[in-house]
């Protein structure tokens, strides 16, 4: 991999590689537009969409492959009960495989790591593992509870954490390495109401996950699989994001329409930001300078720069504008 930098207003993709930092305008950031069933494509150079791909209806989550060359797309569905996923090929901007899920319906949090890609299925409370070189799924775990919506895969791969809005629970699912049948170990840890977004420190210590129903987080000792704290944040934390070097954490509130910022040591709010029109979605660069935040109600995602602590810009993406990934 390799680190692109550059000085200008907005920062659309940082990716990692080495040391050194120099100028440079290229990559993408991916978004998913929810209403308009399609992926935009956004320039770095120009911070404007050069692309848009369809997808299956209702993308609402995504993952890019380790290499940079595949975008993963959980199609959840709208009215309907959706129950595939899109392979995308990033530079082609076209999707190149449909993999039908059959019963796991309403896929929803996705993630991959090591050539598997691993989702929730909403409906039938499981998670569900597929094998892109093989084009199967080659692994399913029963969590056994309600509303599984976005899950977080610790950094050694190892575990698995669901956020369960109707359980309210969160469930910690040790990844299996055997067959199909031969699902991991499986605990649940009760949260406070309607927890929904979910992320790990980059350490792999703790886990954080925003209750949407009681305006709480709750922290979770990953070692342990307890709860370490829980505290009360704003009206709707929907999502929750770790800076790369798990000093500050950014949490979208769509019922107070924040962004706001804490410190992930003391558990302090820094700062809230105002942010209008359903922030959801949040994306952080790796070099932990940048932000973006999708606004779904207003069709934009607003970039935020992590030193200033101030949005910087807006960029139009399309219609429910939520799930974000990066082109490596």
């Amino acid at each position: 991999m390799f680190i692109k930098t550059f000085a200008v207003t907005f920062v659309a993709l940082v990716f990692a590689c080495g040391a050194g930092a120099q100028s440079a305008a290229t990559g993408s950031l991916l978004v998913l537009n929810k209403a308009d069933n399609t992926m935009a494509i956004i320039s770095l150079s120009t911070l404007r969409v050069v692309a848009t791909v369809p997808t299956g209806k209702g993308p609402h989550e995504m993952t890019v492959s380790a290499d940079g060359k595949l975008a993963f797309v959980a199609n959840y569905g709208a009215q309907t009960h959706e129950h595939s996923l899109s392979v995308i090929d990033i530079a082609a901007r076209k999707e190149i495989r449909r993999v039908e899920l059959g019963p796991l319906l309403r896929p929803h949090g996705i993630e991959e790591k090591d050539g598997k890609v691993y989702f929730i299925s909403e409906l039938t409370r499981t998670v569900g593992r597929y094998d892109f070189a093989a084009d199967r799924i080659d692994w399913i775990a029963g969590t056994g509870q309600e509303g599984g919506h976005m899950l977080v895969l610790a950094p050694d791969g190892r575990n698995i954490y669901t956020a369960n809005r109707i359980s309210n629970t969160v469930s910690a699912v040790a990844v299996d390495t055997g067959t199909l049948s031969a699902p991991g170990r499986i605990v649940h840890i009760t949260t406070g109401k309607r927890p929904e977004g979910i992320d790990i420190s980059p350490d792999g210590k703790e886990v954080w996950a925003g209750n949407t129903g009681d305006g709480t987080i709750t922290i979770i000792d990953a070692a342990s699989n307890t709860i370490k704290q829980q505290f009360p944040v704003g009206k709707v934390p929907i999502r929750i994001k770790f800076t790369p070097d798990g000093k500050k954490v950014l949490v979208s509130d769509s019922g107070a329409e924040e962004l706001i910022v804490l410190e992930a040591a003391t558990r302090k709010v820094i700062k809230r930001v105002k942010a209008a029109a359903s922030p959801v979605g949040i994306l952080i660069t790796p070099d932990g300078k940048k932000a973006f935040v999708a606004r779904s109600g207003s069709g934009i995602v607003s970039v935020f720069d992590l030193d200033k602590l101030a949005f910087t810009g807006d960029i139009k993406t399309g219609n429910a504008p939520d799930g974000m990934g990066w082109v490596r």
